[in-house]
């Protein structure tokens, strides 16, 4: 796996993600967190293979989840906003092999304004073999809606 040099922002961005649920479980590291641009790297184990020996495509899929969610929140304020994945498209060309390591990168491609609150951040987004084959690409879109909006729909909701 890759070495990094992340400081600030991007190493808590990638800190946080590492250590704890799904990312530690499969391995997730960081190598590049700034704005626009997220990569991070997957060893291919035993663990992640599907029953025919190849790498699970929802693995692949949460790895490419894992970057563009990076980039979201590292592209909006948390203190005011919360980013929330809303949409993955992916389509899956080829399948990595245990020992390889599958490396996701997000670049961030549109900002568009959200319909009811907030914005919406598309990411093209795609996995690379060791060879730098793609595995999978697509797009994945995170919502970032401010937090005084979903306040006033929690309040909405509990007196419903």
């Amino acid at each position: 796996m890759t070495e990094t040099n992340l400081t600030g922002a991007a190493l808590e961005v990638a800190q946080k993600r590492e250590t704890q649920g799904l990312n530690l479980t499969l391995g997730v590291h960081f190598t590049k967190v700034e704005p626009g641009l997220v990569e991070a790297e997957m060893p291919i184990t035993p663990a992640l293979l599907q029953p025919f020996g190849f790498l699970h495509g929802g693995a692949t899929i949460a790895l490419l989840e894992s970057v563009a969610s990076a980039g979201g929140e590292l592209a909006c304020d948390l203190e005011t906003e919360q980013p929330f994945g809303v949409e993955v498209t992916i389509r899956h060309k080829k399948s990595g092999r245990e020992g390889d390591v599958a490396r996701g990168v997000a670049k961030l491609a549109e900002r568009k304004p959200s319909s009811k609150a907030g914005y919406k951040l598309y990411w093209d987004v795609a996995a690379y073999d060791g060879d730098g084959d793609v595995i999978s690409d697509g797009v994945i879109v995170v919502k970032v809606v401010p937090k005084d909006y979903l306040a006033q729909k929690l309040a909405e909701r509990g007196q419903a």
